[in-house]
């Protein structure tokens, strides 16, 4: 794997390309209060199925676990104001941009459900800033799945060696490698300024100079 030469970088969403200002909990809080805690993993626990193609309205279903939890706020109200508040981060995006115009292949791979997915896609503009989108539910099937990088590998065109996967869990940098792609370890960091030097650094010790 070491001695092929990279030809695509794929990026994972958030915590590398998009982050939530102030944090899910604090996004949360104005609706939930001291239960904002409670309600997101409730929530996230209802999502994950979806994450792999599960077809329950994500938005309709919150109305429960938001009576459960004490609040008489709307779903849509508060999922757009937590999921749907997610921003780029704009100096990965410049990375990726950067990693384009030298001539990589540069993809996104996401565990994603289907009704963020739209945000991204079309409001953030993701369609237009990557070569191949690889979302989850898609794929049926998430990371840190080892088949998820090489659906992602089938659908990019290329062998998992040839790809860089870049993502801020441990656990699914693991699962790209098993797959036989290189990978990094790195987060966004908005009161960070040297993160994207980071990041840049790091792709430039597995060949992909910028």
């Amino acid at each position: 794997m070491a001695d092929t030469p990279i030809g695509h970088v794929l990026f994972d969403a958030d915590g590398v390309l998009q982050h939530l200002p102030g944090g899910w909990y604090a996004a949360a809080e104005p609706f939930l209060g001291e239960s904002s805690e409670a309600f997101l993993h409730a929530a996230w626990a209802l999502e994950s199925p979806l994450l792999t193609g599960g077809d329950v309205d994500f938005v309709a279903a919150l109305e429960g676990l938001l009576v459960e939890h004490g609040s008489s706020a709307s779903p849509a109200e508060v999922y757009a104001a937590v999921w749907g508040t997610v921003e780029t981060a704009a100096a990965t995006a410049d990375v990726v941009r950067r990693a384009r115009a030298a001539g990589y292949g540069v993809h996104l791979g996401t565990n994603q459900a289907a009704h963020r997915s739209h945000l991204m896609r079309s409001t953030l503009g993701y369609d237009d800033l990557f070569d191949v989108s690889c979302y989850s539910y898609e794929l049926s099937v998430a990371k840190p799945d080892p088949s998820f990088f090489r659906r992602a590998a089938d659908l990019i065109g290329s062998e998992p060696g040839e790809i860089l996967f870049v993502d801020d869990s441990a656990k699914n940098v693991e699962g790209a490698r098993s797959a036989g792609m290189s990978a990094i370890h790195w987060s966004f960091d908005v009161d960070d300024e040297l993160a994207t030097a980071v990041l840049i650094a790091q792709l430039a010790t597995h060949g992909v100079a910028l």
